[in-house]
Parts: structure tokens; sequence; C-alpha cells
């Protein structure tokens, strides 16, 4: 007998073939996101040493190459590379102003918050490039900015080869942050829990896979390839019973210097915004800072090997103080100066030392059972101070507990991130990324 089943009709299949063939494309525009995202990191990395050894004759890292020279050799270096970065973006600048676009710049968190998933290419070359120069002659910024910048850049021009939707080339500069985020830090969970609390401000159905697939894949890479381990190697840290009211007590104190260290940085910028030429701001700022650093060489680069000493417990608690004031007027100056460089990294230094501080000062005015190992008040002060300045919580405690690979400290991480995320936004601050809420208003 002859079938009654009606064929099915082509309208009726090939939105299913269309959607799919979408997702396949979206999918593997991440797994490339997440590739040059690695590049981007491991290739900057590569162009900082060249800088440096043009700079110093050294390579390495920057503290230590600091060390190796003289203090006026040291002066000489931070002043003369905050001039050269200056010219470079000031040049850079009015040859973006000539191309396409003219002079707009978007940089990735706002184009990301605003759909918008075209970077200015030439600006972009131009920051690059002068941050390239700062970072390499020891200003005391974070080279990560400029790492994650480079990523989305890459991930920006995959959106524009791909024949997706605008909402979909949108995720795949979000891919490229989320990369970014997670190779540079050896941090993936952190790189997708940063775009969805701080790019996006929301959870968008169809951006979640493709981000965890680009993270994942640059993350991958860096660990099989160049660094099996995390980003901070330190040994695993006891809890003691005290351990959850002393998180929550420092939690106070981070959430204080957190708010603190926005106001300075919004301080300095308006002060160094009274200077309308771009190199003699950046090269003032790198004077002082070169000054600094002949009487403090540790206030050089983003501050990751005075952390890992910290995290290490190598270094005398009456140091830690003059390396962490002195750390954070350089930080404070080099940004505010138009450096073009991350505040991030600087910010696990505040936080860190800060942490091993208070625990040492409770160790000596209370009872070092009190506290247990001061490793562990380090590693929640990072997380903190994170958490105050980015009013990230989540990100924060992510980030900290992957760099770190001290998981068993989840829960005072958890309440110390709390407390200095409610005390930095009683006072109005705004944070260092902006607010994603607001920016979709």
């Amino acid at each position: 007998m002859e079938s009654t089943e009606r064929p099915q009709e082509p309208s009726e299949w090939h939105p299913f073939i269309g959607g799919a063939a979408r997702t396949v494309k979206l999918w593997f525009a991440a797994v490339l996101a997440g590739l040059l995202a690695a590049v981007a990191t491991q290739g900057f990395r590569a162009l900082i040493e060249a800088v440096e050894w043009l700079a110093t004759g050294r390579t390495g890292g920057l503290v230590a190459v600091a060390h190796s020279l003289s203090p006026w050799h040291r002066a000489l270096v931070g002043a003369a590379g905050g001039l050269a970065a200056g010219l470079a973006l000031y040049w850079g600048l009015r040859w973006a102003a000539r191309g396409p676009g003219g002079a707009r710049h978007l940089d990735y968190m706002e184009a990301a918050r605003q759909g918008e998933y075209k970077l200015n290419d030439r600006t972009t070359i131009a920051r690059s490039v002068s941050a390239l120069l700062s970072v390499g002659t020891g200003a005391s910024i974070g080279k990560e900015g400029p790492m994650v910048q480079l990523s989305a850049w890459l991930a920006s021009w995959l959106a524009r080869l791909f024949p997706l939707s605008v909402d979909e080339r949108n995720a795949i500069l979000v891919c490229g942050i989320a990369a970014g985020i997670g190779s540079a830090y050896h941090a993936p969970v952190a790189g997708v829990v940063f775009v969805l609390e701080l790019a996006l401000g929301h959870f968008a159905r169809h951006t979640i896979a493709p981000v965890l697939i680009a993270a994942a894949t640059s993350s991958a890479l860096i660990f099989w390839l160049v660094a099996p381990e995390p980003l901070y190697v330190m040994p695993s840290v006891a809890l003691v019973p005290t351990s959850l009211g002393v998180a929550i007590a420092a939690g106070v104190v981070c959430g204080g210097l957190g708010w603190a260290l926005l106001e300075l940085l919004e301080r300095c910028r308006k002060l160094f915004g009274l200077i309308d030429s771009l190199p003699r701001r950046l090269g003032l700022g790198g004077v002082i800072v070169g000054l600094l650093s002949a009487a403090v060489p540790e206030v050089w680069g983003n501050g990751y090997s005075v952390v890992s000493e910290v995290l290490q417990g190598n270094l005398a608690w009456d140091w830690v103080a003059v390396i962490m004031l002195a750390k954070v007027l350089a930080t404070v100056l080099s940004s505010g100066s138009g450096a073009i460089g991350g505040v991030f990294t600087p910010t696990l230094f505040v936080g860190a030392t800060s942490g091993y501080l208070l625990a040492h000062l409770a160790s000596i005015g209370i009872d070092p059972t009190v506290v247990g190992d001061p490793r562990v008040l380090a590693v929640i002060g990072m997380a903190a101070v994170l958490a105050a300045v980015t009013h990230a919580p989540l990100m924060a405690i992510v980030m900290v507990l992957e760099m770190t690979n001290q998981f068993q400290l989840t829960v005072p991480v958890m309440l110390a991130c709390g407390v200095a995320y409610a005390i930095s936004t009683q006072f109005g601050a705004r944070p260092l990324y902006g607010n994603p809420i607001e920016a979709h208003r």
C-alpha cells in the first residue's frame, strides 16, 4: 500500500541544519581565538624581552635585571622608556586618526559591552607599541593587559572573517578576551568568569560554550607547551581553627586598601592630566618611577617575582612593607601618567604583600597561632584586594585559587572577598573596569 506520510518540506529541516552549521562555525572560531591568544601572549613576552635587552643589555625577570644595574642606570632606563612610550603613543594616535574610523577607540571591555566586535586596528597597534616600550623598560604596570588587548584584537579579526550574526561575532571577540586572560594568568575558569561578570555583566546562552572552548584551548596550549604549572608556584598551606575570623578581618582591611588604591589612581590621573603633552606626561612618570627604582629596584615590572617570593615565605616582613609602599607609589605614577598597561597584576601584588604584613603584625601583637602560616593571608589578601578594586568577587575568588592552586582556602577566600567587595562599594569608587550593568543601560 502506498504511504500516506507527507515528505518533509525543506523549510522544516533547513533552519536546524543552518543553525547547526552556525554553531560549528562559532565553535571553530572559538578554538582559533584560543590558539591566537596563546600566540599573542607568548609573542608579547618575547617582544618585552627584546626591548629589555635593548634597554639594559640583559634579559630575564625585570626585578632581577633591575638588581643587576646600577641605581643611575635604572633611573635612566625608566626615564628614557617613559619618554619613548609617550612619543610612540603620540605619533601612533596621530597615525590612527588618519585611518578608517579616525581616532575613535573602544578598548576590548567597552566593545564587548556595546556589542561591537570591530576594534580600531591602528589604535590597537599604537597602544601596544607604547605598552611594549613602557613594560620593557620597567614601568610599574602589568604586561597582561596589553596581552589581553592583543588577544581580543586578533579575535576581532576572526569575527570579521566568519559569516555569522552580529551577536555571534561579538561572542568571538569575548572568546578572545577570555582566552587572553586564561593564557596570561594560567587561569582558564577565571577567564570565563571575567568576561561573564565584567565584560558582559550577564550570561548570554550562545556565548557560554565558545567562551569555555576558547579559554580551555589557550590555557591548554600554554600548559602543555610553555609552563605546565600554576602561575604562582607555592607549597600547600593549611588552615587553622581561627582562619575564618581572620579572613573576615582581612576582608575589612583589604576592602579599604582596594578603595584607597582606586582613589589614588583616579587622583593621579587627574593630576597628570594637567600636562597636555603625552610625551611629557609619560616621560615625567618614567623619570619619577626611575628615580624610585634607584632606591627600590623591586618596583620594576608587574610585581610577579616579588609575589612569588612572598608566597614562598622568603622575604622579611619589614622589607615587604618598604616594597609595598614603593610599589603602590610607582604603580599609581606609571598608570596615572598614561602608560599603557594593566593594574590587574600590581593589584595582586598589593593584596599579597598586605596580607603577608597583616599576618606578621597579628603574630607580633596577638598570637602566632591565631593566624598560622602567613602565606594563607597572602593568598586571601590577593583575592580580597582584587575583589575590592574590580568589584568582581566571583572572578577574584576563582582567579586567585587557580593561580596559586590553593583550593583548600576556598571558604576563607570567599568570606574575605565578600567583605572586601562590600567595604569597597560603600565608598562609591569607580571600579577598575567600570560597571558592566551601567554599560547596558
